[in-house]
């Protein structure tokens, strides 16, 4: 049961299609329900589509509304198992009838929902929030946080019940072969390190942060990615590119032919942009807080910056405009990521699947 499918396109949605892939490919029967409209099936697994509403100021993010359905649903199909993606409306209600059919779940906190609406003004909602999505992770059999920033947030609001998860990373797509002259060439970079952003054009992603560096003559701005600021940061940048939603080969391409990349969002539970750069050989600059600080190490695969100081943002980037530390950096991104394969990321999520169930042998996950 997740808060968010295909077609909309984010982390809560790449990691429940790497894990239904996986259960394909390991013959488990699975099902998802889903909020909003798309196809009805992925793979053999049919998804079951949840009526939901449309989030006041992030476009293409549905929010399920909870029905009887759902109950119709779970008791039809009879999971052994229901795994919980970034829970909280129609999440919480798929757990509470799992706890009322007896059937064990596994959540997983992805989304700092709190830190989101901080910069919507909404930061007054945060304790109520974090009270809810404490009730939500405390009813599961287990709680799967990806980052150890995230299970420090989870611990200090009470939930205790948590396990490391983290994301994998597709090293045959994301690779530094990737990278491509000609596409560097329609840059017209002129000799200057080509700095990348890849990521949703958000408000809470602070992609404006990156303005500090556009008046540099040294610099290349490539900001990839697509959403309701997208126009207000061309005019707040007019020299940078802005290819916008780019997917699969494109995707690689891009990542491999930076020199530098840059997040710049400071409220990330994990980051798995970071991990696709540092796959493609890039050294990265990130803000040192949340999922960052386990993917990036300062000075060995790329930079740390206090986050929201633009100034150190600016620095730490410069560090890289020299040649040779970035090169030594670049010769350590990809191996620092490489171990972290879908699959063991995959099978060790089976695992707790089992744990949850107190089984050894896993047949059917809703």
């Amino acid at each position: 049961v997740t808060e968010s499918f295909l077609p909309s396109v984010n982390g809560v949605t790449n990691s429940v299609v790497r894990l239904l892939e996986h259960l394909e490919h390991t013959d488990h029967d699975a099902i998802v329900v889903a909020p909003g409209e798309g196809p009805g099936n992925f793979g053999r697994f049919p998804v079951i589509r949840a009526r939901s509403i449309s989030v006041p100021r992030y476009r293409n993010f549905e929010l399920g509304i909870p029905s009887p359905r759902l109950r119709e649903t779970l008791e039809a199909f009879r999971p052994d198992v229901v795994h919980l993606a970034a829970p909280f409306g129609l999440g919480a209600f798929a757990g509470r009838i799992c706890r009322q059919m007896g059937v064990p779940t596994v959540a997983v906190y992805q989304t700092d929902v709190p830190g989101f609406l901080a910069h919507y003004g909404l930061a007054p909602t945060g304790k109520l929030v974090w009270k809810w999505v404490g009730h939500i992770h405390k009813q599961a059999d287990l709680t799967l946080a990806p980052s150890s920033a995230a299970i420090d947030d989870l611990h200090t609001h009470g939930i205790d019940n948590v396990t490391m998860w983290r994301r994998g990373v597709d090293g045959q797509l994301f690779a530094p072969h990737k990278r491509s002259d000609a596409l560097r060439a329609r840059w017209n970079t002129d000799g200057r390190v080509v700095v990348g952003y890849v990521g949703r054009l958000a408000h809470e992603k602070r992609v404006e942060d990156l303005a500090v560096l556009a008046n540099d003559s040294r610099v290349r701005l490539v900001i990839v990615g697509d959403g309701p600021q997208r126009e207000r940061l061309a005019r707040l940048m007019p020299e940078a590119i802005f290819p916008g939603f780019l997917s699969g080969e494109q995707l690689a391409q891009h990542f491999a032919s930076f020199d530098v990349f840059v997040h710049t969002g400071v409220n990330e539970t994990f980051c798995q942009t970071l991990q696709e750069a540092l796959a493609s050989g890039v050294p990265c600059v990130a803000p040192a807080q949340g999922g960052p600080l386990d993917i990036v190490t300062d000075q060995m695969n790329g930079f740390l910056f206090t986050p929201g100081d633009t100034e150190h943002l600016r620095a730490s980037v410069a560090r890289l405009l020299d040649s040779e530390t970035r090169a030594r950096l670049a010769q350590r991104a990809r191996g620092s990521v490489e171990h972290r394969t879908w699959l063991s990321v995959n099978e060790q999520l089976i695992t707790y699947f089992e744990q949850a169930c107190g089984i050894t042998r896993l047949t059917a996950v809703a």
